[in-house]
Parts: structure tokens; sequence; C-alpha cells
């Protein structure tokens, strides 16, 4: 019983924190790992029951997301491709293959989402000296749908901090406020997550705890919900203090 609460209030605070800036696997999963699961069905279910979350704290952010439309659909099939990849990596390599990298995406997330507002005001004066205030180059536009796809591979195989390095990829690639870009995070964050969960399902069901399915899943809707009305309410100022502070905190929990 006590075992299921934890998990249960686990799922609450990775659905929270995923949702106002992401990170949360890195509450679940050492969790699950401290409680006795093996390494791959604590990730694999992990990942399952976080896409519960990530719907709620999508249909949070629903109205920013939609006005960015376009923008999503265009990077969605980068999100699919790369989770569809990094699922496969993670069913296929051995499960500490990409652990000493990890450290190193969480840092140049965190770097970017410090960077990004200078790096945007630069953009748009270069655009606007050249008539194109609302264009992107297609050098820009290129490297936007990489950095997607090859975070959709990071948040196929572990991703831990993937919000992070998508709001800190977008912040310095996309003309956008920073809300706009969180509620485009978690709706391709979201995409990630089902696709993985997905293959998951199919391939590696015997892997599966539904027990921790079902709870991560309960806790992380109540949490991305909650997620969503905190973070909706955040000035861009504080809602970059709070990516910087958690993005800093999960660094120092892989380090230490």
């Amino acid at each position: 019983m006590l075992e299921a609460l934890i998990i249960l209030l686990a799922g609450v605070w990775a659905g929270t924190i995923n949702t106002v800036v992401g990170s949360g696997t890195l509450i679940t999963f050492p969790i699950l790992l401290l409680l006795g699961y093996p390494p791959i069905t604590a990730n694999v279910s992990n990942n399952i029951g976080l896409v519960g979350g990530g719907i709620s704290g999508a249909y949070g952010y629903r109205a920013e997301a939609r006005a960015h439309r376009p923008l999503v659909l265009r990077l969605a099939p980068a999100s699919v491709l790369g989770a569809l990849t990094g699922a496969v990596l993670l069913l296929t390599l051995p499960a500490d293959s990409f652990n000493t990298i990890v450290p190193v995406l969480i840092s140049i997330g965190l770097l970017m989402v410090i960077i990004g507002p200078a790096m945007q005001r630069r953009a748009a004066q270069r655009n606007l000296e050249l008539d194109r205030a609302e264009s992107r180059s297609y050098e820009s536009q290129i490297a936007l749908i990489a950095g997607i796809y090859v975070l959709g591979i990071y948040g196929g195989y572990f991703g831990a901090a993937q919000g992070i390095l998508l709001v800190g990829l977008m912040g310095i690639l996309l003309p956008i406020g920073i809300q706009d870009i969180n509620a485009v995070k978690n709706v391709l964050s979201t995409i990630v997550n089902a696709v993985a969960a997905v293959v998951f399902m199919v391939v590696a069901w015997d892997r599966i705890d539904w027990k921790i399915v079902a709870l991560i899943g309960a806790g992380s809707l109540l949490g991305g919900y909650l997620g969503a009305r905190i973070g909706r309410r955040l000035s861009p100022l504080a809602l970059r203090a709070v990516i910087l502070v958690i993005g800093s905190l999960a660094l120092a929990k892989i380090l230490l």
C-alpha cells in the first residue's frame, strides 16, 4: 500500500513538472529503481504511464498550442520518427548506453534557455533588416526539424529533461514567446512518449509492469492538469527561472 502511494505521488509530481518545464522522469525513474524494479521495466512502464500527464498538460495549454497548429503539424513527423528510433534503441542497446551523454544534453538545454531571448532578438532584428520579420531562414528550419528529431530519439530512449531541451532549442530558433514554446513543447513531448509507448506495448509487452503504468498514469494525469494551471500563470521571466532551477537540480541528481 505504501509503495503504491509513493508511486502515485511521484506520478503527480512528475506530471506537474513535465508540463511546466520537463524532467519528470528524473523523479519517477529513480524512485522505481529504489523500490527494486529492474531498470528496463521501470523505464518502459514509466514512459507509458507519463503519457497521461502529457495529454492533460497539452490540453491545459490548448489555447497556445492551437495558435501554433501549423508549426506543431510541421514538427510532429520529426518527433514521431525520433521516438520510433529511440524506442528501438532502448530495446536493442545496453541500458546505460546514453548515460554519459545525458548530463551534456541537459547542460546544453539550460544554456539554450539562458541565451534564447538574446538569440531571438538578434534573429528578429536580422529578419527586420531583410524585410522578413515573420520568416525564418531555410537553414534555421532545417536545424529545427533536425533538432526535434534528435530530441525525439532521446525522448524515446529515456526522455529525462526532454522538455528542457525542447524549450532551449525552440527558444533559439523560433520567434515566439516562452509560453507558446512551452505549449508546443508539451504537444511534441507527448507525441514522443505516446509513440514510444506504442512500440513498447507491441514489442516489449513482457517488460511492462501495469501496476506502475496505472499508478503513474493516474498521478501524472492529475499532475499535468495542475502543471498547466501553474505554468500558464507564470511570467516569461519566472518560467525561465523555474526551468533553470529544475534543470540544474536534474543535472545535479544525475552527476552526484
